[in-house]
Parts: C-alpha cells; structure tokens; sequence
C-alpha cells in the first residue's frame, strides 16, 4: 500500500462522513444513526477486511453499544455494560486508560482471556481500539476495529479513526446534551 495513494481517499471519506453527520444532527437523528457514518466509514476505507464498532460510556460508566452495525447481536449482547478496564479486552482497556490498545492476537493477549472466545467464534483474531474524548479530554467512549487476520492497524488505517474520532465525540456531546 502506498500512504499517499490512501491519504486522498481517506480525506474524501472524512469529508463525506463529516457532511453526513452534520446533516443528520440538523435532522434530529439518533445517536446510533449518526455515529454508524462512522463506522462504514471505517470499514469503506479498509474495503470491507474490518468491522468498526463505537462503544459509548453511559452514566453510570459501563461501556454500551454507540454503533456497530456489522457486529451480531448476541456479540453485542455479551459485550454490553462492560466495566472499563486496563486488563479487560481491547476497548475496555482504551476507555479505562485513554490510551490506544492493540490486540494484534486475541490468542496471545492476556486482556482476553476472559472474553477471547467471543471474537474468535465469529471469525476475528485481532483489534485496536482508539479512546474518544471529549474536547477536555475525558474518555466518552472507544472506537474499536475488528480483524479478520492477525494484526496491527496499519498506519492510514490509525489516521483515518484519529481523524473520526473527534468528530465521533462532537456526535456524543451533542445528543448527551439533547441538541
């Protein structure tokens, strides 16, 4: 892959999604509606080797589905109100520490020993996951990738949710204040 040749179709997804969003928050749409945009924005760019997902920290701080629209529905069901956690999994691990984490093996990452069983079920041996803050910077959520294959995001693939991710936290703050 040339890093040039993906800059221009990454800065022309962003542009779309951004677009997207905004029109959706002037319509009223739903949290989930809007921060799907993202997502598929992810999963465009990667040309459909990903499954995005946002998770989103609630009020009482346990991690909810945000969007994740390509992830099954019991997946979503066993991962929901999970507790942030450095040594929990790859987004609990993000939204507890604020920092990036990445499980290049979910065989050999002892953050999954718990829940390892779970990607791997349904075809996936390997994550990253991206905090997303707030414009103070507390953690309002984690913008998770999903693998097919063992390995590490790539360097126009970690561009592209640093990109997202400010923009997914504007979508957060927007309909936690109720427009």
């Amino acid at each position: 892959m040339n890093p040039e040749l993906d800059e221009n179709p990454m800065h022309e997804l962003v542009a779309r999604a951004r677009s997207r969003v905004s029109e959706l928050l002037a319509r009223g749409s739903s949290l989930r509606e809007a921060l799907s945009q993202l997502t598929s924005a992810v999963e465009q760019f990667a040309g459909g080797r990903t499954v995005a997902s946002i998770l989103v920290l609630d009020r009482e701080g346990l991690l909810r589905n945000g969007a994740s629209p390509n992830l099954p529905a019991d997946y979503l069901d066993r991962i929901d109100r999970l507790r942030p956690h450095p040594g929990l999994g790859t987004c609990a691990s993000a939204a507890a520490t604020g920092e990036i984490t990445i499980t290049p093996s979910f065989q050999e990452d002892s953050k999954w020993a718990e829940l390892r069983h779970l990607p791997l079920s349904i075809g996936f041996r390997s994550a990253w996951s991206m905090p997303i803050k707030s414009s103070e910077g507390s953690v309002l959520g984690t913008f998770g990738t999903y693998f097919r294959e063992t390995r590490q995001p790539t360097g126009p693939e970690r561009r592209l949710v640093a990109e997202l991710a400010p923009l997914a936290a504007q979508v957060i703050e927007t309909c936690a204040r109720g427009r």
